[in-house]
């Protein structure tokens, strides 16, 4: 029974927030995964669907941790058969790419169709030799065929792909092709997915299992479509997708394909206050750090074999209504406050709440100096501050809007300010 460990979107080398810690999380959770579930649990062979790396360009540091990781799997003699995603194919103008330098060194096997003069897929059995080739039989009694980035031609080159299958010799008992491409549907906001019925052509030329790569979170269709999502999260919204690394048997009966997700991963909280519009700044600081410090007693342990983390990545968001100006609110204070009490690798607040405005029923016969008077009322009444002196301080902005009008002097408008604040009750 062929066993096998698909894994997808590892993204060697990612370097978002500016965290040498984060970077070296996504090779963590490579090194833990494959170490857990393809060495741990005796794989035939690997699956890389895309996206490998980060960058098209990476640096030294990052290539060494692509040929760590694939080393022990060397070692293990467990082969690699990867494929090129939009983040690590080859630059424009470029004849080679990351990926075939680590094929020409024998860490993995980059699996890529190749073309005629007249423009057609051409399928050539992997040459071990020449280190190229688009599909290979393995021992095991499966074979691999491999694609490339095709981006915006995908839907014209999955026909072109499935005709060139149907001319291969006849297969070992199981199919299984690697495509880094997104289905539509999965998640909002992804334009270019491929519609379920672009891909048909694929499994009617008689792939059993389709390995996708692309979107960051697992999805599976009809029993024949598989996408595991990326090794880590790449960012805060992606820490509510399920996503892992499938271990997969394949079986006279179908595929059993088994999401795995106990491996090194680095905790995200995501936390959210709503402002109700009475608060003030002093209550939203101390509100925030309540939340914090409540989140910090229940963050989760670190799964996998490497030791815990301490420090998660967190982000706060304060929405709804405040009764105070936005500017009034410090944010890179709290947010550096808030960083160093949790101890956060990495804390994000957004400060998404609006004002509380006030909008009063004026009839049409309103005066000019009614409306003005309301209109101060509403501004007054909608800060928190000044709630409870709203009358006395919205009829002493009328008053100095006045005395601007006959043309006091600068000297006796801050003289009747000063009074005016004087007079205003404190809280």
């Amino acid at each position: 029974m062929p066993r096998f460990l698909h894994l997808a979107d590892i993204h060697l080398g990612f370097d978002r927030y500016d965290s040498p810690q984060r970077t070296q999380d996504f090779f963590r959770a490579f090194y833990d995964a494959i170490e857990t579930y393809a060495i741990g649990g005796k794989v035939d062979f690997v699956l890389l669907a895309g996206d490998i790396f980060e960058h098209r360009q990476i640096k030294p540091a990052v290539l060494n941790q692509a040929q760590m990781c694939l080393k022990i799997l060397n070692d293990a003699r467990i082969p690699v058969l990867a494929i090129e995603g939009n983040h690590d194919n080859r630059p424009f103008g470029s004849k080679t790419s990351w990926l075939e330098y680590l094929a020409e060194w024998g860490l993995l096997i980059l699996l890529e169709p190749d073309t005629s003069h007249q423009g057609e897929v051409i399928y050539q059995p992997w040459n071990e030799e020449e280190k190229r080739g688009g599909y290979i039989d393995l021992d095991c009694g499966v074979r691999v065929l491999g694609s490339r980035w095709y981006g915006a031609s995908a839907p014209q080159a999955i026909p072109q792909l499935a005709d060139a299958i149907k001319t291969l010799p006849p297969p070992p008992p199981h199919t299984v092709m690697m495509f880094h491409h997104g289905l539509e549907g999965q998640i909002g906001r992804y334009s270019g997915a491929l519609r379920y019925g672009e891909l048909l052509p694929l499994k009617q030329a008689g792939v059993d299992y389709l390995a996708l790569g692309h979107i960051h979170k697992h999805y599976t269709v009809e029993n024949w479509i598989y996408n595991p999502g990326s090794v880590e999260a790449n960012n805060v919204e992606e820490s509510t997708y399920e996503r892992g690394v499938y271990l997969v048997n394949l079986t006279t009966e179908g595929i059993d394909a088994q999401l795995k997700q106990d491996y090194y991963q680095r905790p995200i909280l995501r936390l959210c206050i709503t402002a109700k519009g009475k608060e003030t700044t002093e209550e939203i600081e101390a509100e925030a750090i309540a939340v914090v410090d409540k989140a910090m007693n229940s963050v989760p342990t670190t799964r996998g074999n490497t030791p815990p983390s301490d420090q998660p990545i967190l982000e706060l968001r304060i929405e709804g209504k405040v009764g105070f100006n936005r500017g009034d609110l410090d944010v890179r204070r709290l947010q550096q406050q808030l960083k160093e009490a949790s101890n956060a690798l990495i804390f994000l607040l957004k400060f998404e709440a609006s004002p509380v405005t006030y909008r009063t029923s004026l009839s049409h016969q309103s005066s000019q100096s009614d409306i003005e008077q309301e209109i101060f009322s509403d501004i007054i009444a909608a800060n928190v501050n000044f709630q409870n002196q709203g009358q006395m301080v919205s009829q002493g902005l009328s008053d100095l809007k006045t005395r601007c009008v006959d043309g006091q002097s600068e000297e006796e408008l801050y003289l009747f300010i000063d009074q005016l604040l004087q007079a205003s009750p404190s809280e």
